[in-house]
């Protein structure tokens, strides 16, 4: 038994919850990734996994395995990169988390992040707050880009690297189509948009939970006509329907060249959500960390980020 390759396969089945997904994920058969279950429950002596005809979680034991598991192969990564890369130039993986309302902003950032590091090899992930907070606390991503809000002294000490604000826009379908891409309309208020038919990211998305906060500001409570956790179903619908939509800035700055939309300024109230780089700060950064987290602080990139955040007059 291999036990890194072991130990891989039960970190990928805590992190997919289901062993088909978890087998596609290692590039191997379900047998193959049962099979080395098995051996690893053999070589413990202890029972991992709760058996059933799904996924059912892991024992109690399994789950001290599962704790331990994670922090070895971090270990065993972070030796790989420190024998790798060279001064000034990382080499390795490197796991982003971002929620989906902040992915047009953390794509740009692992696009020009590599371009700077060519051995740095990135996966991003979108993910909703509770499970971007979850893979920080148990090591499962080395970073994640999302709201500062949700931080508490209850979870893991995490470092918080301030990115963007968040602007809020109502976005719908504009009389005429213009050439040149999206139009800019005057502001509107949370009251007036209440009062359309919308389509809405739903309720386990903390980006519904900052909407709700607005309408409910000014004593309003909308009942969405369409709900999805799909950032890309809302411009769609928008597009291709009558719903209207609310958007943060970084997804309505990625569909500035469609012309037949208007986005229009949220006011009264005027919401902004700062949103930043979360790293868990209790362990030393690997080598493709370290230079993620000083791009992510480098002026270069921080105006980048500003200028596709929602600042739509420029």
């Amino acid at each position: 038994m291999n036990l890194f390759v072991s130990l891989k396969y039960l970190v990928a089945l805590d992190d997919h919850r289901h062993f088909g997904r978890a087998a596609l994920a290692c590039h191997v058969t379900q047998p193959a990734l049962s099979n080395a279950l098995r051996a690893l429950e053999e070589n413990f002596g202890v029972s991992i996994v709760k058996r059933g005809r799904n996924f059912a979680g892991f024992t109690e034991e399994g789950e001290r395995i599962l704790a331990t598991g994670r922090r070895m192969l971090r270990e065993h990564e972070l030796l790989q990169q420190d024998l790798h890369s060279r001064e000034g130039a990382p080499a390795g993986h490197l796991l982003i988390g971002a929620v989906p309302t902040s992915m047009p902003i953390a794509a740009r950032f692992v696009a020009m992040l590599q371009d700077r590091h060519p051995g740095i090899v990135p996966t991003l992930r979108s993910m909703s707050s509770i499970e971007l907070e979850t893979g920080l606390e148990n090591l499962a991503l080395d970073m994640g880009l999302g709201y500062t809000e949700r931080i508490d002294g209850k979870r893991a000490p995490l470092k918080v690297v301030p990115q963007y604000v968040e602007h809020y826009f109502l976005l719908r379908k504009a009389k005429r189509e213009k050439r040149g891409g999206l139009q800019l309309g005057a502001p509107t208020t949370w009251r007036e948009a209440a009062g359309l038919s919308l389509c809405l990211l739903s309720a386990e998305m903390h980006n519904r939970t900052v909407v709700d906060r607005a309408f409910a500001s000014v004593g309003a409570k909308p009942e969405p006509a369409i709900e999805t956790n799909s950032v890309l179903t809302l411009a769609l619908s928008v597009g291709a329907g009558r719903v209207c939509s609310v958007m943060p800035g970084a997804l309505v700055d990625a569909v500035r060249g469609h012309g037949e939309l208007e986005a229009l300024p949220l006011v009264q109230p005027r919401v902004e959500m700062p949103i930043a780089f979360l790293v868990h700060d209790s362990n030393r950064p690997s080598r493709t960390l370290a230079a993620a987290l000083a791009f992510a602080q480098d002026a270069e990139w921080l105006a980048e980020a500003g200028r596709h955040s929602g600042a739509l007059d420029g």
